[in-house]
């Protein structure tokens, strides 16, 4: 598309204002009127995508075309032509001048918008809501990066993608299907969830997400995983977000409340209904509306499994068709500046490898949240239970309806073995790995992109049974492989490669995991930039690796460096600033600079407790790293209490019996041994070691 510059004989591509997995926006010119507008292309999709995926997406595509060309109001983008060339869909809409609610929390460095702007947002979108239900259209994904607020104060609803009309378009249950998302876990309604009956209604709920996420700086339900997410839409009640942000004016509290009540009959009527609520918050008058009439409701969208009876109720959606996503806060490479660089929904994949360990944990250095591709990251046992059933009736529906080497009884085979996982049945997880392997080999060949990350995966698992020479061999055959097949610089080569390194360091091959370390760190600088979070994640096991080889004040420099990065990207409490921090304080000490490592633990473990919570694991870590300064430092006695508190947390949370918790019995044992009560020590000891007995535990 890019190569022939322009479209159709008319629309004359200029600069590239978005670009993601699924296509791209141009700024252009409309040569016939001379104007100019904003053309979205849709890229042909891979081989690897079946047939039915490509279908779909194309099909959303054009339902998006003919949704949003049939509207006409000043808060909906407009549309003005839609066609196909060369192969291409493409879209040519208004070229808008504005930033997304998702870049305006970014632009005010996460920081929650003003009250003003944030009730005249809420006026606007409701009114543009209230019009498109009146045709029959809900949006079903409304959320920050869909909603535009232009220069001049004007606010648009954008991206009618999976939108569903009530009537006149017809569309087909089977968009649904073949894995692709319906809907943002963080701004998802409970029906959604469910996978009941949408309407109007499940629009407005996803209205009060956005609207609690600009008035307070997060989503009602901010938690470490799309399970954890959507149970909260489901289950939880929601905090007032006068309780984050006391400026906030009652009515608004209200109204973000009813618009977040579990069932539709407890929201707002409609959007003009809500319309009318805000306009008498704000001024005490109510508004001249025109009345409404009965709103078209969209009719149910079932997602039926194969083989499923049909009266059977339809199993949890996150369990069937989340693919995860982002909250506004978190987007992950964000689209090329311009003009109208928020059309649209982000058209962006990340491989994000999560929150990463600290360096006094080597034992837990190696739970890394992205190292599990496609992973649920489930955060309870319980969650990864239901997950393990759910998956389990799946995949048996499948194989029974599709065959077991079908891809998408692969898939839920492959869920089951994350959920296992999770589960710390490591033996079973590799198991179900090893056998998914086989099945994919079979069906797609053995060095079909999913192949690989069936063999990465499987490399993981061996890692967690502690077959490490096994684990890294496979790593290092599926980094070659990818990088063959993908190439070097692709971010699935690259997250085969940090496994690679994390398996050397395992095995205490310090440098050479510090050699890959570092080639993952300058090709993610040269993919994603030198402060994507991936690359600012690889920085810090670079750091680890430096300290490993007692590099101390090389690793001491570059967590400075991290920290400052950290801090401009994230601000100075979010929990990765924090952590950089931990590695500078844990490198001060082995430095022997103890006076400067205590005062940096005791920052680090007061903004933890204060972010994080008392009991969180990393504010233990950094509890523990306080007592271990306060030892170096001969201050036993408030060593000792500090250790105490430690090991009476991960007793509470963890049971006597766990490595943790026994390891802090041991460092309170060696206290007292330093403050000369050898026999109360000699009595601790004894103890741990009885307990480390009876659970087969080898002595540390």
């Amino acid at each position: 598309m890019a190569e022939t510059r322009l479209i159709q004989s008319r629309y004359r591509l200029l600069d590239l204002i978005g670009r993601g997995g699924m296509g791209e926006v141009w700024r252009a010119r409309d040569e016939s009127l001379g104007r100019q507008v904003a053309v979205k292309c849709l890229k042909p999709m891979s081989p690897q995508h079946d047939e039915d995926f490509n279908r779909i997406v194309r099909e959303r595509f054009r339902r998006e075309a003919r949704v949003a060309a049939a509207l006409q109001h000043r808060g909906v983008t407009v549309v003005h032509d839609f066609g196909e060339y060369e192969g291409v869909l493409y879209l040519v809409m208004e070229l808008l001048d504005g930033r997304n609610l998702s870049q305006l929390l970014a632009d005010n460095e996460q920081h929650p918008l003003p009250v003003d702007d944030i009730v005249d947002i809420a006026e606007q979108v409701a009114d543009a809501l209230g019009y498109t239900h009146q045709q029959g259209i809900v949006h079903r994904d409304l959320k920050p990066a869909n909603i535009m607020r232009l220069s001049d104060g004007t606010v648009k609803i954008c991206d009618f993608g999976i939108a569903r009309p009530g009537h006149g378009i017809p569309v087909t249950s089977r968009l649904t299907g073949v894995g692709v998302a319906m809907g943002t876990p963080h701004y998802m309604s409970p029906e959604q969830i469910i996978g009941g009956q949408v309407d109007h209604r499940s629009d407005l709920y996803s209205l009060g997400c956005v609207l609690y996420e600009i008035a307070t700086g997060a989503p009602p339900f901010d938690l470490e995983d799309s399970w954890g997410i959507l149970v909260g839409h489901r289950d939880t009640q929601p905090e007032p977000p006068r309780s984050h942000r006391a400026e906030l004016p009652g009515f608004f509290d209200r109204v973000v409340l009813d618009l977040l009540a579990k069932t539709p009959d407890e929201r707002p009527a409609d959007a003009h209904d809500l319309r009318r609520r805000i306009a008498v918050g704000r001024t005490g008058e109510h508004p001249s509306l025109e009345p409404t009439g009965q709103v078209p409701l969209a009719p149910p969208v079932p997602v039926p499994l194969p083989g499923r009876p049909p009266a059977a109720p339809p199993p949890p959606a996150w369990a069937r068709r989340i693919t995860g996503g982002l909250k506004a806060t978190g987007t992950a490479n964000p689209a090329p500046a311009g003009p109208s660089e928020a059309l649209t929904r982000a058209w962006t994949t990340g491989s994000g490898t999560g929150p990463r360990p600290d360096p006094a944990q080597p034992a837990a250095h190696g739970t890394l949240a992205g190292r599990y591709e496609l992973e649920t990251k489930p955060s309870r046992k319980a969650r990864a239970q239901d997950a393990l059933s759910e998956f389990g009736r799946i995949a048996e529906a499948r194989e029974r309806t599709l065959g077991p080497d079908h891809t998408q009884t692969v898939a839920a085979r492959q869920q089951m073995a994350y959920a296992l996982g999770r589960l710390g049945r490591h033996d079973e997880a590799h198991e179900l790995h090893a056998a998914v392997l086989v099945s994919s080999e079979r069906a797609m060949g053995p060095e079909h992109p999913d192949t690989l990350r069936c063999r990465h995966n499987l490399a993981f698992s061996l890692s967690r049974l502690g077959r490490l020479e096994d684990s890294y061999r496979m790593a290092r055959d599926v980094a070659a492989a990818r990088a063959r097949v993908l190439g070097a610089g692709h971010p699935d080569t690259l997250v085969t490669l940090y496994e690679v390194g994390y398996a050397l360091g395992r095995l205490g091959r310090w440098t050479e995991a510090l050699h890959t370390y570092r080639q993952v760190a300058d090709a993610r600088t040269r993919l994603l930039g030198a402060d994507h979070p991936d690359t600012l994640a690889t920085r810090y096991e670079v750091g680890i690796s430096l300290g490993r080889l007692g590099r101390s004040a090389d690793a001491l420099e570059l967590y400075r460096a991290l920290v400052a990065d950290r801090t401009r990207a994230g601000g100075p409490d979010d929990p990765e600033t924090l952590r950089a921090r931990h590695g500078l304080g844990v490198n001060l000490g082995r430095l022997g600079r103890w006076d400067e490592a205590l005062a940096e633990a005791q920052a680090v473990c007061a903004a933890r407790e204060r972010v994080l919570g008392a009991d969180h694991p990393d504010t233990l870590v950094s509890r523990r790293e306080v007592a271990v300064a306060l030892g170096w430092l001969s201050r036993w006695t408030e060593a000792l209490h500090t250790y105490r508190q430690v090991a009476d947390a991960r007793t509470r949370l963890l049971g006597p019996g766990h490595p943790d918790t026994l390891a802090g019995r041991d460092d309170e044992a060696h206290c007292l041994e330093q403050l000369g009560r050898a026999h109360e020590a000699a009595g601790l000891y004894r103890e741990v070691a009885a307990l480390r007995q009876q659970r087969g535990q080898p002595p540390p």
